[in-house]
């Protein structure tokens, strides 16, 4: 070949891997927003059962340690649904399409968050507020269930080989400035007005904003083109599967979340079971902190000092994320993921003596070094999850994964927290805790799949798509 054909050969293949990144990119942005916005739902619900809840939709005669905990357990009821979320738009995502399914899911859990805006206290309603607040919170467990796996689809099935890591981690940054999002909402509402003011009615202002999650839900659904993982599948595995296949001879289709579970039911239990422990130091970190900082029986400080120690540690996570998902495309998945787990399993033992001290600046560190460590396992995780499975059946199949973490990590966290605290009197039970969930992780991490992913542009040319 002559330089002129090698140099036309180089330049196409520049643009093409340019093509290719730029798209990435677009699809990788798009599940960071509706991701974002819709975990910003998801955690102002968790900031306010620490704050307002309490005293906002239960008795007034109620002990404060009791209403503490009816409120978590209102928070936790959410994450008994999200694995129905996760059924439902798994086979809505791997049988119509990913978009679709991440966009239900949006519109749905903006419909929710509103509404819990609106409800009226347990002083005007009785227990029909009580009532009414843990079935929109079931509402929006069903939502959460099915978005992730709809962000990180978005961006992993249309990265190069090579960046996968790195651009699955961007929907994952979704939790994170789903948490900046939901504190500077409490904190702006909380600053503008009285106390008083503020529990009668301010705290309501930042779940009403959530209605614009259902214009970006409708943005996606008819905006974006759906990844090219879905689009490739064969169309028996594809939408309208049962009448094509039924067309082609080869019987009536499967779902597909139903082959998942049949087919790789231990592996997602082991992939669940990875991410167990991160995901209970989170919940422990942005619901138990908070409360066990601010509350009378714990260290009485005030509510915008654990916030803003919240709000900055988590500023902190998000270069992290994105460090952890280049990282594993350098090195491995499991083993940046691994080294996260077994970091943060250590930290649990200094995490609340640092907080203990009063201390703005130590309790900000204490936090701020904790989601580091957590960012490492939630940096590769989205992509170290999609290349487990195949994918007719991957959007389900790995949001069962990350909804079984879900469910056992973070639901019961801040109650299984708060009441080792009230038995021990002390946080080192908490501490215990942790770190038990972090051997469980190590365990599970240690049997998945190692990917380690190439940074050459010939092999991005050669195999762009999962």
């Amino acid at each position: 070949m002559s330089s002129n054909g090698v140099a036309l050969a180089e330049s196409t293949a520049r643009e093409h891997v340019r093509t290719q990144n730029l798209a990435a990119l677009k699809y990788a942005l798009a599940g960071l927003a509706g991701a974002s916005i819709e975990w910003y739902d998801f955690f102002l619900y968790a900031t306010a059962a620490a704050l307002v809840f309490p005293s906002i939709f239960f008795p007034a005669a109620m002990p404060p340690f009791v209403a503490l905990s009816a409120s978590f357990s209102t928070f936790a009821v959410g994450f008994l649904m999200r694995p129905v979320g996760a059924v439902l738009f798994g086979h809505i995502g791997d049988r119509h399409g990913r978009k679709v399914a991440f966009a239900i899911a949006l519109i749905l859990m903006g419909t929710a968050t509103a509404l819990i805006g609106l409800l009226p206290s347990y002083r005007t309603a009785g227990v029909f507020s009580p009532l009414a607040l843990v079935l929109l919170r079931l509402a929006q467990g069903i939502a959460v269930g099915g978005q992730w796996g709809g962000a990180v689809l978005l961006a992993t099935e249309n990265s190069p080989t090579y960046q996968r890591g790195f651009y699955g981690s961007i929907p994952q940054a979704g939790v994170s400035v789903g948490v900046v999002l939901a504190n500077l909402g409490f904190i702006a509402a909380s600053g503008a007005m009285s106390n008083q003011a503020f529990m009668a009615y301010g705290w309501r202002i930042p779940f009403l904003f959530s209605v614009a999650l259902i214009g970006f839900g409708l943005y996606l659904r008819f905006r974006v083109e759906d990844t090219a993982a879905f689009r490739h599948l064969d169309p028996c595995t594809a939408e309208h599967a049962a009448a094509n296949c039924a067309a082609a001879g080869s019987g009536s289709a499967r779902s597909p979340v139903i082959d998942a579970i049949r087919l790789h039911s231990t592996l997602i239990l082991r992939a669940g079971g990875s991410y167990v422990s991160t995901v209970l130091l989170f919940y422990i970190l942005i619901t138990y902190v908070v409360a066990f900082g601010t509350s009378a029986s714990g260290l009485h400080l005030p509510r915008a000092t654990l916030l803003n120690a919240v709000l900055i540690s988590t500023i902190v996570q998000l270069p992290a994320v994105f460090l952890a998902g280049l990282l594993s495309d350098r090195y491995g998945r499991r083993r940046i993921f691994m080294t996260g787990i077994a970091l943060a399993g250590a930290w649990a033992f200094v995490l609340f003596p640092l907080i203990e001290t009063r201390s703005f600046v130590c309790i900000t560190v204490a936090l701020g070094v904790a989601t580091f460590f957590l960012s490492l396992t939630a940096g590769p995780m989205a992509a170290m999850f999609a290349e487990q499975f195949a994918a007719p059946i991957r959007y389900s199949a790995i949001s069962l994964s990350y909804q079984t973490a879900a469910i056992i990590g973070g639901g019961l966290a801040p109650v299984i927290a708060t009441a080792l605290y009230a038995r021990f009197h002390s946080n080192l039970g908490v501490s215990l805790y942790i770190a038990g969930a972090c051997a469980v992780s190590l365990v599970c991490a240690g049997t998945l799949k190692v990917v380690v992913g190439s940074r050459r542009v010939e092999e991005s040319v050669k195999s762009p798509r999962l």
